[in-house]
């Protein structure tokens, strides 16, 4: 936090900041009593004065904000200018149809953004829902939002801070406060200590407590002394608000002056920005970009073939004729795109949220399908966030194995089992070498070194470990484990529980066995604590004592007890320190415990600590594990069969991160077969990476996949790292101190439960289960998503190609008074492009996602959508189509009929002489629709056959699997179906077929339209075998896996793409 200070404001004003004053000034500057707090009235009137103590949105919801982005956008602004022309000549019908897609976009967008951004305002549950204070002496709950500077707040263990406090008095009181510093050391807190320095950093205020942090040991009470966005986890997501300066700035000299023409050079950036941002083209994701762009494009189009429409009727003012034009111009927008693309990622928010994942900013679900690289947390997103005691070991008796289980506090799952041989010899920590006992607490029968090693775990350790006994307000919770404590403490405790021998059992009840007489808690200077027991049983008085390995050692002149303590030579303490190498290589912490008889009468006060922690006796070692979620290994071994590489951002020591890293497949097992260079890179420590520049960490072979005791600072490095090297970067955080990366990765990834306010606010998705398989599904949605989008864009702009060629084409018919006759009238037109394509590419949006779109690599940002193989679909689809429109027309009129055409008639009434005309449109009409909506079937694969997708069944199964492949969508299915019927309401019923439509009822020429669709069907079917043997030979999107490198004994890939230069992150990616 640097020299970050907070400007606080208190009830009444503080004569200087309240770290550096003592409690009796800060409660008279305040006009609180220490002992008895406010009075109600008080707090009342300070309420209203200060305001609730909540954390302001940023923005919240704002209804207009919200509509003015829907409306302002390049596609729908095309739309509200053909409707404008529309009504201006009074084509009341087409202007009709056209403001009907209008409101139906903006509805539909305003309506799923409203709805994301009110989820995201549902999950704001940083802050303690309640807080106990003190109120004219009375100890009540009070909502965390009543709390007012002032109040007299009592905090205990598990509680989350409501406020920033200047603490009054502590007893062993520690706080969690890693979401503001980023430590993920709990910091010690002394009520009475008065700082001089008032720039002294956060992190070394220890008689302050800061909102959002959580207590984690002892109880503590303290002043609020600010509230709201006054805390100091309000004035960082204050900070964090805004995108920065909008305005270009001016270009200066040395001097300071800047001439005329860099202040013009600036205005017209700044304008050409707010333009690019009003219009699209410059902000959102590279899809919306260039959707962007290209509905601008789209409207050049538009506008020439509106033109060469009027040219090919000599300008003639007819409003038919200007109407056409209009038709033609709009048969090159896809204007449902904008409709089906927010139908269709609103489709995906809602999957998203069954699988864990809310969207924060609904663009994001597009972006996921490019990421390239995840940095990720280890604690709680990779890891359960939840120690656990892993081994423990004696010294001269051996080493006990607590199993796996998923219910990290719950002491009867998982079994314990015992080996005579120590760690150094269990290589391994799922080496459970030795019998399982079926009841962990028969080994302690007989066994006093486990009994003394056991009274340490459990007496040397205030956390709490019960199981709910129902009777709290929620029965639901009845039967399950709880526990309350610093997550290291709890460890122990459930371990000394499994053996029934929990702190619980002996200081309770009215004749307990051992009674607390003093306690030493943890300091960091001496990385130790201790605990002082008289034990009524046998009539005497304990010192227990656990810590740092090194720290323990120390203080014990010997080792072991009754029949095996023996002196701590340096012999043995070699061999004590292999055996905490050997658990710290397995990513365990280790701590070790000691205990002594105390043997003096006089009070304790009489004895300073460092006297007590003397002469005391080695016991063992205990080795506690964080462990990863059972679904991380296969999450991450997943993305790298996705391609994507996986990067462990950690506050951990490295051993440790190496040991998980290694262990959830982030790092291959055999690191020594790769290249030197690649192994130095692979891990380092924050101070090794942030030591670097940038051009040095652009030279190294490979980018870190493990950087521990992370800073925040290193995260935003990192993520300019694989920017350099043209890396699409998801990130995730939880801590306020993660905001500045969540917002410079491409990504921004939040924790729901674990995660601040401001890093959600700074995201772009947020986890619900703060669970990395949840990032998994994330990007498997952003990937079905793209395909789908794809897809859904392929289907429209084929069909708009189509219609304008075969309308640019059909400007060559020309009748006896030289005006063109249309080969389709401009309501069929907008029908088609309007009505008829809008509900199969919605289905195509609903699509499931493809057998092996975790085995595609990422795709290219470059090109995004518009791939090679897209634009070349949707020429050879939409001339295929046009193709066969034009030949069916010339075949009706010409080739059955004589051709006629009808004197300036046939555009605007059903004249006799327009027979030929009328049919031919509504047999062109029939066989437009009836390919758009079997396009939609085609696409659903790109490679191949409606009849047989790409799931390995045999041609025999052509008869049903195909039926069985497009029921499984079947908003797809009646899509189809219905476009496929609704032709002949339109063709046969009275006044909507010559009236309004210029076509009428047909016979015979249902043959040429049946014949057109199978024609189609089977140039698709053709081009896609055409597709597949080139791909065959040429061209391979399956994802690269550096598994497989490793497997086939080659090279690491990672030193693969450093050798390829800083294009990408993994060989064969662009």
């Amino acid at each position: 936090m640097g020299k970050t200070t907070t400007e606080y404001q208190p009830a009444h004003p503080l004569s200087a900041q309240p770290y550096c004053l003592d409690v009796e000034t800060v409660a008279r500057d305040l006009h609180v009593s220490i002992e008895n707090g406010l009075s109600p009235q008080e707090a009342e009137t300070r309420l209203q004065s200060y305001g609730q103590n909540k954390l302001d949105a940023e923005e919240g919801v704002n209804v207009i904000a919200i509509l003015v982005r829907q409306t302002a956008n390049a596609m729908i602004l095309v739309l509200i200018l053909a409707m404008a022309v529309s009504f201006g000549i009074q084509s009341w019908i087409e202007g009709g149809v056209i403001a009907f897609v209008i409101a139906l976009n903006v509805a539909i967008g305003f309506i799923q953004e409203y709805k994301a951004q009110k989820t995201m305002d549902s999950l704001r549950s940083l802050s303690s829902p309640t807080a106990h204070v003190i109120r004219n002496g009375d100890d009540v709950t009070v909502a965390s939002q009543e709390l007012v500077p002032g109040d007299l707040v009592v905090l205990v263990t598990g509680d989350t801070i409501p406020a920033d406090l200047r603490l009054t008095e502590t007893q062993n009181f520690e706080s969690d406060e890693a979401l503001l510093t980023g430590e993920s050391v709990p910091v010690s807190k002394k009520a009475e200590a008065v700082f001089d320095d008032d720039e002294i950093p956060v992190g070394d205020r220890t008689n302050m407590a800061f909102s959002s942090a959580t207590v984690t040991k002892g109880r503590a009470r303290g002043v609020v002394v600010s509230t709201g966005m006054q805390t100091q986890i309000g004035a960082i997501a204050l900070a964090m608000r805004g995108e920065g300066n909008k305005v270009r700035p001016v270009k200066r000299k040395e001097d300071g002056t800047a001439s005329p023409k860099a202040y013009a050079k600036a205005y017209t950036l700044t304008v050409g920005d707010w333009i690019g941002a009003f219009l699209g083209t410059n902000v959102g994701t590279p899809l919306q970009k260039k959707l962007a762009r290209l509905a601008i494009l789209l409207f050049g189009i538009a506008v020439v073939f509106a033109i060469v429409c009027l040219a090919a009727n000599n300008f003639d003012n007819n409003s038919d004729i200007i109407i056409y034009a209009i038709a033609t111009g709009l048969s090159m927008i896809p204007a449902s795109l904008v409709v089906v693309l927010t139908i269709t990622m609103a489709v995906g928010t809602k999957r998203m949220v069954q699988r864990n994942v809310i969207v924060r900013k609904l663009d994001s679900l597009e972006a996921l399908g490019a990421v390239t690289d995840v940095c990720s947390d280890k604690t709680g997103t990779l890891t359960q966030g939840k120690m656990v005691t892993r081994k423990a070991w004696i010294h001269n008796v051996g080493t006990y194995t607590v199993g796996e289980n998923n219910e990290p506090f719950n002491p009867t799952l998982g079994g314990v089992s015992f080996s005579e041989q120590n760690p150094t010899e269990l290589w391994n920590k799922e080496a459970n070498i030795g019998q399982e006992a079926s009841e962990p607490k028969t080994l302690v029968e007989g066994n006093p070194h486990l009994e003394a090693y056991l009274n340490v775990a459990s007496l040397a350790n205030i956390a709490t470990v019960r199981m709910d006994d129902g009777s709290g307000e929620d029965a639901s919770e009845k039967g399950k484990w709880k526990a309350t404590g610093d997550p290291t403490e709890i460890a122990i405790q459930v371990f000394a529980h499994r053996f029934d021998w929990g702190r619980q059992r002996w200081v309770q009840g009215s004749n307990p066995r051992w009674q607390q007489l003093a306690e030493y808690p943890f300091d960091s200077d001496v990385k130790r604590m201790a605990t002082v027991f008289r034990d009524n049983e046998k009539n005497q008085t304990m010192v227990f004592l656990k810590g740092a390995v090194e720290r323990i050692m120390e203080k014990c002149p010997t080792i072991g007890i009754e029949d095996k303590q023996e002196p701590l030579t340096e012999e043995i303490k070699d061999l004590v320190l292999k055996n905490m190498e050997a658990l710290a290589k397995q990513g365990l912490r280790v701590l070790a415990l000691a205990q002594r008889t105390w043997t003096e009468n006089n009070s304790w006060d009489d004895y300073p600590r460092d006297k007590v922690e003397q002469e005391m006796t080695l016991l063992g070692l205990v080795g506690l594990y964080d462990p990863p979620r059972p679904e991380s290994h296969g999450a991450v071994k997943k993305c790298h069969q996705a391609g994507i590489n996986v990067h462990m951002l950690t506050g951990d020591h490295p051993g440790t991160a190496r040991a998980i890293a290694k262990e959830v497949g982030i790092l291959p097992e055999d690191m020594e077969v790769l290249p030197r260079d690649v192994v130095s890179s692979m891990v380092m420590t924050a101070t090794e990476f942030d030591r670097l520049s940038d051009d040095e960490i652009d030279a190294l072979p490979v980018l870190p996949l493990v950087i521990a005791r992370c800073a925040p600072q290193t995260k935003v490095r990192m993520i300019d790292a694989l920017h350099r090297r043209k890396a699409f970067a998801a990130m995730t955080g939880d801590g306020v101190n993660d905001s500045p990366s969540l917002k410079r990765s491409d990504v921004g990834i939040a924790m729901g439960m674990a995660g601040s306010d401001v890093a959600k606010d700074a995201s772009d998705i947020v986890l619900t289960d703060d669970n990395f398989a949840s990032i998994l599904n994330a990007i498997e949605e952003g990937r079905r998503m793209f395909d789908n989008i794809q897809k859904f864009v392929l289907h429209l702009l084929a069909g708009n190609v189509s219609q304008a060629l075969y309308l640019l084409i059909g400007l060559a018919f020309k009748d006896t008074a030289d005006r063109s006759v249309f080969p389709l009238s401009p309501i069929e037109i907008l029908w088609i492009i309007m009505i008829t394509s809008s509900f199969p590419a919605m289905g195509l949006g609903m699509e499931r996602a493809a057998p092996d779109v975790m085995r595609r690599a990422p795709h290219s940002l470059k090109t995004g959508v518009f791939t090679w193989e897209v634009v070349i679909d949707m020429v050879v689809y939409g001339t295929w189509m046009a193709t066969i429109c034009i030949a069916s027309f010339v075949l009706i009129v010409w080739g059955v009929d004589n051709g006629e055409l009808g004197y300036g008639t046939c555009n605007d009434r059903n004249d006799p002489i327009c027979d030929s005309v009328f049919r031919a449109r509504s047999t062109t009409f029939a066989q437009l629709t009836w390919f758009l909506v079997f396009l939609a079937w085609e696409l659903v694969d790109m490679r191949n056959s409606l009849f047989r997708r790409a799931d390995g069944k045999p041609w025999y199964n052509i008869t049903y699997q195909w039926a069985i492949d497009v029921w499984g969508n079947q908003f797809l299915f009646w899509s189809v179906i219905l476009g496929f019927v609704t032709v002949f309401p339109v063709i046969y019923i009275p006044v909507i077929n010559d009236v309004v439509f210029k076509h009428k009822g047909i016979s015979w020429e249902w043959a040429v339209a049946f014949v057109g669709l199978v024609l189609f069907l089977i140039g698709v079917d053709l081009w896609k075998w055409c597709k597949r043997v080139y791909f065959r030979h040429f061209g391979d999107n399956r994802a690269h896996n550096p598994e497989e490198d490793l497997e086939k004994g080659a090279l690491s890939p990672f030193a693969q793409y450093a050798s390829a230069g800083k294009v990408s992150t993994m060989s064969g990616q662009v």
